[in-house]
């Protein structure tokens, strides 16, 4: 299994995504890397006893933050993001996993490779963990304007994605809402509350966000604007009461023994619960595996991200999207 990464994209490269690199080879002997970016960094953070699987493309520009996605190929044709989706189009690797700007590894990825037959909107399904299982949320940032039929495909290639990665067969489909009786939300939402509705027999209707970890739905659609706001502030929050624990010990030496207690429950519910156990999210619809990682990667997310690419090509997830999508095709017209 050979997989591009873009070592020069995230908050903590190249060290973070070469080290995840090197962790991915380390637990997987069937893996190949291939790191794309400047030689000169890259280099000093490899040795002669890492794996004989791990080559370096070297590459000249950077794709920074606040580089506009849609001029990317044009502009910085030999950074390390498009030289590796280019690699996928040729089918020199299988897989290419990026940390660096989301938007241009959306218009990248959708221009170079194309979307699935069928699709008419890539999206992005972050996974989230919960005490009854693993859930999608999708869209999560691809999308932040979206039609009714837009959110329908989301719910198909979400479905098919949970499936792949939780065994979850005919998952039930939720739609995150501002109430959960039917009627509620903008024109936007309520046209896909009746298109979902017609389309899965699984769709259990709209769900508020504070249910969203009880719900019993185990994919939940949004646009991309209030995905991506929902999962910010799920990270914010984590990190939030995380750093409020740690200085609550502080104050009174009899917290700090009751911490001593507490402190592997609450390690146990933080790692459960923290995007580094789990990678980073497919960009659903284009017509490849492509893996976007969090920007703030560090080792263990980029290994994690890598593991999950390599299931995702194994598992055939692009062509059984193709197919899940070919059964709504009458539906796919925007």
């Amino acid at each position: 299994m050979k997989i591009a990464l873009d070592a020069m994209g995230g908050d903590h490269a190249p060290e973070a995504v070469v080290h995840g690199a090197l962790e991915a080879l380390n637990s997987d002997s069937s893996l190949e890397i291939t790191l794309l970016g400047n030689e000169k960094d890259i280099t000093p953070l490899l040795t002669s006893n890492d794996p004989n699987r791990i080559s370096v493309i070297p590459t000249t520009e950077v794709v920074s933050m606040h580089d506009h996605g849609s001029k990317v190929l044009k502009n910085k044709p030999n950074s390390s993001l498009v030289r590796g989706i280019e690699l996928m189009k040729n089918g020199e690797v299988n897989a290419f996993v990026s940390a660096g700007n989301t938007g241009a590894m959306l218009t990248a990825a959708t221009l170079s490779l194309g979307r699935i037959e069928g699709a008419r909107r890539p999206a992005l399904g972050a996974y989230i963990p919960t005490g009854i299982g693993g859930k999608i949320i999708c869209d999560v940032g691809a999308n932040p304007d979206a039609k009714p039929k837009h959110l329908m495909q989301f719910a198909v290639m979400a479905s098919l994605y949970l499936d792949h990665i939780e065994n979850v067969k005919e998952p039930k489909i939720g739609l995150i809402n501002i109430g959960s009786e039917p009627g509620k939300g903008s024109e936007l939402y309520k046209e896909a509350f009746d298109l979902l509705q017609n389309e899965f027999p699984t769709f259990v209707g709209n769900v508020e966000s504070r249910n969203i970890f009880n719900s019993e739905a185990d994919v939940l659609i949004c646009d991309g604007f209030v995905g991506n706001t929902l999962i910010k502030f799920a990270e914010g929050w984590i990190s939030f009461f995380s750093n409020l624990f740690k200085e609550g010990i502080k104050e009174k030496v009899t917290y700090k023994l009751g911490a001593k207690m507490l402190l592997p429950v609450f390690d146990s519910i933080n790692s459960k619960y923290d995007y580094e156990e789990h990678g980073g999210s497919p960009l659903l619809g284009v017509n490849g595996v492509c893996i976007v990682a969090h920007g703030s990667s560090n080792s263990k997310a980029i290994k994690n991200s890598i593991l999950l690419a390599k299931k995702c090509v194994e598992e055939k997830l692009i062509e059984d999207i193709k197919a899940g999508l070919s059964e709504h095709m009458e539906n796919n017209v925007s």
